[in-house]
This record gives C-alpha cells, structure tokens and sequence, in this order.
C-alpha cells in the first residue's frame, strides 16, 4: 500500500505539464459530448452574438424584415365616403348604449349633453338648441303592415286592405302651392352624436336615412319618427370598383342570381320597421344593371316601399313611389359650399315646381342645413319630405 501511494506522487512530478494538458482535453472533450451542455453553450454563443449586434447597430430588430405602409392607407375604411372621420366622431362617456335588445326608444331615451359639457366642433349645445316643432309619427310597426323576417325581424308586407308602408310611414305632407324643396340626410345610426342632433335640431320635414349596420337601429328609427322625421333605410350596392370599395356584407351585386338578391333584401329590410322606403348606398354598377334593377324593383313593389335615389338612377322608373336628388349638398365639406348647393335646390325648385338633395351626417352639413331650413318660408320655399315628392 505504502508502495502505491508513493508512486503517484512521483508520477505528478515527473511530468506536470503534460499531466494538466491531457486532463483539460479530456474533461472538454466529455463536456462538448454531454448533450445538455452542449446545447447551453450554442444558447450562450447565439445570445452574445445578439448583444454585440444591438450594440453595433442599436436596434434589437435590425435584422428582422421590414414592411411599410402608406400613410393613407394605415386605418382606412372601404366604402366610406370622403369626410367620414368627421361623422364617426368618438362618443362621449354619457351617451347611452344602444344594444339590439334595447328597442323601445320612442320617448326620448338619450341622455343630453351636461350642462358643463363643451359641445363637439361643428355643433351647439344640443341642451340649449331648439327641438323642432312637428307632430310626431305614429310608432311602428302598425298591424298588418309587417311579417316575421330572416332572423324574426319584421319584413314589410301590403295590408289586406291594400296599405302600403310607402303611404303609412311618410310623413304627412299638404302643398300650399309654392315651390317645394325636400332633403335627405343620410348615414345616421352610426355615431349616436351626430345622429341624435341630426334627429333633434333639424326639421320635421328633413327626411332621415339610416345604415343597416347600425346597432340599435329601431330605437333610432324610434326616436326619428317621435320627432316627426320619415326615415329610409339604406341598401348597400355594388359600386364600379367592387370589391376594393366594399359597401359591407350584405351588397346587392349586380351578377347575383334573382333568389340571392332577393335574400340580401330581406335581410336588410327586417333589420327594423317604420321606414318608408329604400336608398341606394353607393351603386354605381348595380343601379346600371337592367336584370339586377328589374329583380331589386319588383321585390319593392311586392313589400310596398318607395325607392329614392340619391341621383344616380335618375332615369330608371318603375311601378313604385320613385324620386332622385338632383344634387349632393356636402361633396364639398366647407360652409360656404354647402350653403351654395342648398341655395342651388331653391333655384331649382323654383323652375321646376320642386327639387331633391342629399347630403351625408356631417356637422357641418346637419348646421348648415338647420340655418337653411329657418329662413325657407320668408324666401317663399316650402319645405316638404321625400315621400312628398316620390312619384309612380
């Protein structure tokens, strides 16, 4: 034993050097075919290499790819018109939610503004603005004028005695022999803002038009027709550059077949109740389209609704309650233009006997068009709904 351990020192002493040598190799060796330590040190080497690109380059993603975008395309929305950020203003903390099993909205259900509260651009205090004057329209839906629809909406239908929603939910209206003009304001329900002063400040008369889309969209029509306003419901149609302008999910497009048409009109149509007619959203190439206006314009007739266009199937007519706008109002977003284009319908009016516009729910517009509509008497205009001027 003695002879043993006195070899191992003499061993070490004979040749350190290469002792140490072969014993680090070995223990590397061991440790690069241990697979655990293996794949630690391949993480440590490639977080390193990371740290020395960061600090030569400063950015942690600098070898990533890159994708950029025009900054007018970043939160861009199909098919809306020019100017409809303005309209879909942000709603304020008070508004009250419209949700689809909230419909009885007749009696007034919004919360106005507080007092404290500072209007939006373009508006004046809704609290202090006047409510126009004008009895209100019944509530709908009235008996016999309507039928469970896709989805258990109510599908407008002819009474048996022979009732039309074109003549039950317009808007009374009685000539007085001048000359008359009519205005549809369109986009309503999808901004409670504009679409409630819309409906408060602007006169009876002014006839209302409302997205399908729109949540809540009886209590709108609800809270319309309280205030004496006649409503349209608008349909979306195919435009000429379909789809890169997308009207929405339920387009009328002019290829369909008669039957998909016709289910996309039902759909729209029982999404609530008391309007009194159909308007196109878009549809330029829809409207152009003879089979696809002769399947739409019979599917009318079959429900007894009115079709009024905002100008561009001015020539088509049909046997339903038909009217198109002679002019847009608010294409041109600045006062003095609107101001022109409502000045330019009383021209009309005058020649002709009676005249169309239509405009979109801009603040703008919903202002200029409430100061329009106050001076029309003394300027010897009478002001009437569409319906009013909708014709076989």
């Amino acid at each position: 034993m003695a002879a043993v351990f006195s070899r191992k020192p003499a061993y070490t002493a004979a040749a350190p050097d290469a002792a140490d040598g072969g014993d680090l190799r070995a223990r590397l060796m061991a440790a690069a075919a241990n697979p655990y330590i293996g794949a630690s040190g391949a993480a440590f080497l490639f977080l390193l290499s990371l740290a020395v690109l960061v600090l030569v380059t400063g950015d942690p993603k600098a070898g990533a790819p890159t994708i950029r975008l025009s900054l007018s395309e970043i939160g861009a929305t199909k098919g809306a018109p020019d100017g409809w950020r303005e309209a879909l203003a942000p709603e304020r903390a008070e508004e009250a939610p419209l949700l689809p099993g909230q419909m009885d909205l007749s009696t007034h259900p919004f919360a106005r503004q507080a007092a404290t509260d500072e209007p939006a651009e373009g508006f004046t205090d809704l609290a202090a603005a006047p409510v126009p004057s004008g009895g209100a329209l019944v509530q709908a839906p009235l008996p016999g004028l309507s039928a469970p629809g896709p989805g258990g909406g109510p599908l407008p239908v002819i009474a048996p005695d022979g009732r039309t929603v074109a003549e039950a939910y317009a808007r009374p209206f009685t000539p007085d022999g001048r000359p008359r003009v009519a205005l549809v304001i369109g986009g309503l329900g999808l901004n409670a803002q504009t679409t409630r002063a819309a409906i408060e400040t602007l006169p009876p008369e002014i006839t209302l038009s409302f997205a399908p889309y729109a949540e809540g969209l009886q209590g709108w029509i609800d809270l319309a027709r309280s205030h004496g306003h006649e409503v349209l419901l608008e349909t979306p149609m195919e435009p000429n550059d379909y789809p890169a302008n997308d009207p929405g999910p339920y387009t009328l497009i002019a290829a369909n077949r008669p039957d998909e048409t016709v289910r996309k009109l039902e759909w729209l149509m029982s999404r609530a109740t008391g309007y009194f007619g159909l308007t196109n959203y878009l549809g330029s190439k829809f409207l152009a389209s003879d089979p696809a206006m002769a399947t739409f314009t019979t599917a009318l007739k079959t429900r007894g609704l009115a079709f009024v266009d905002d100008g561009a199937a001015a020539r088509r007519g049909g046997p339903i309650p038909r009217a198109s706008a002679e002019r847009g109002i608010d294409d041109d977003l600045s006062a003095e233009a609107i101001e022109g284009q409502l000045r330019a319908l009383e021209s009309g009016a005058s020649a002709r006997g009676q005249s169309l516009g239509v405009g979109f729910a801009y603040p703008v517009t919903i202002s200029q068009v409430r100061n329009w509509a106050g001076g029309l008497n003394a300027r010897g205009v009478q002001l009437a709904p569409a319906s009013a001027i909708a014709k076989r």
